[in-house]
Parts: C-alpha cells; sequence; structure tokens
C-alpha cells in the first residue's frame, strides 16, 4: 500500500509536458499579437494629443510674450524659453526648455516655430525684433509610429491638422487644413 501511494505522488510531481509547454507559450504569442497594435495605436494616439497641447502651450506663449514686453510675436521658439531668474525679452521664460532648446523634440514630435510677416520696431530692452505673425508646426518624428497627423497653429490661435503628417509650410497652409 505504501508504494502505491508513492509511485502515484512521483508521477503526479513530473511538471508540464513539451506539448502542455507549448499551448501556453502560443497562447501568450496569439495575446501579445492583439495586444501590441493596441498598444502602438494607444501610444500613437496619446503623442497626438500631447502634440496638439504642445502647439495650443507654444501658441499662449507666443500671446502672453506679445502683451507683455510689446515687442510683436517672438522672433523664434528660443526666446520664449530661458532659465533665468528674471524674465525678459530675449529670455521669457515662458516654455520648458524641452521646447525652447534644440532639436524641439517632444513626444515624438518635432516643433518648429517661425516668425511671418517683416519684424516690426525692436521694443526697448530687446535684442531682436518681434513679428506681427507667426507659424508653429508639429511634425511626427516618424509618421505611422511616433503620430499619424501634422499640427500647426497661426496668429488667431486655432489649431489645424494634415492628415497625412506634412508640416504646413506657410500660413495659408495651415490656414486651409482642417481645424481640430
Amino acid at each position: 500500500m505504501g508504494r502505491s501511494n508513492s509511485n502515484s505522488n512521483l508521477n503526479s510531481a513530473r511538471g508540464f509536458s513539451l506539448i502542455e509547454l507549448l499551448i501556453v507559450v502560443a497562447i501568450i504569442l496569439i495575446i501579445a499579437a492583439i495586444a501590441i497594435p493596441n498598444f502602438l495605436r494607444a501610444r500613437m494616439a496619446a503623442n497626438e494629443a500631447a502634440a496638439a497641447n504642445t502647439v495650443r502651450t507654444i501658441t499662449s506663449a507666443a500671446v502672453v510674450y506679445n502683451s507683455t514686453w510689446g515687442n510683436g510675436y517672438p522672433p523664434d521658439l528660443q526666446v520664449l524659453g530661458g532659465v533665468s531668474v528674471t524674465a525678459s525679452c530675449d529670455q521669457a521664460n515662458l516654455l520648458d526648455p524641452v521646447l525652447t532648446v534644440p532639436p524641439f523634440r517632444k513626444s515624438g514630435y518635432t516643433y518648429s516655430y517661425n516668425g511671418v510677416n517683416a519684424p516690426g520696431p525692436t521694443a526697448p530692452g530687446c535684442t531682436a525684433p518681434g513679428f506681427f505673425e507667426y507659424l508653429i508646426t508639429a511634425t511626427p518624428d516618424s509618421v505611422g509610429t511616433t503620430g499619424q497627423r501634422s499640427f500647426c497653429s497661426d496668429q488667431p490661435g486655432v489649431i489645424h491638422y494634415d492628415p497625412t503628417g506634412l508640416p504646413a509650410g506657410s500660413v495659408a497652409a495651415c490656414v486651409a487644413l482642417p481645424e481640430l
């Protein structure tokens, strides 16, 4: 009687067979095949939402710069940043250095800011004149991977998008795109 108990205990403690392990691995691979594309789409959607929000933030910073220093809209993206204790016309301290230091990349997108229309007169205390208008663009670093759509905004502050991911080359091209 003692022997049959020990034999049945040995048989039940053998572990998994090779077929059982292969089935478990196949199930894990199937779950991964379903989950990974959904994860990538979710990450791309999050990058797009962050890019649209960042364009809105840059637009707000440009408006604050214009009203604070009376120098028009900033001459470039770097002027909106800065790390000095006291904000100035040349270092406004309005944006995080991640956005205002080259290569101007964040969350899978590259940002561009261009002054448009001839610069106005340079305000006192400023080293560079501002512009009457501007164009902000956010372009995915890799279309279809980090984001699908590109975004742009100009002086009225309306955000537009291009479903192909191409950057808007001018204010007129931006305004012609669908609004967000």
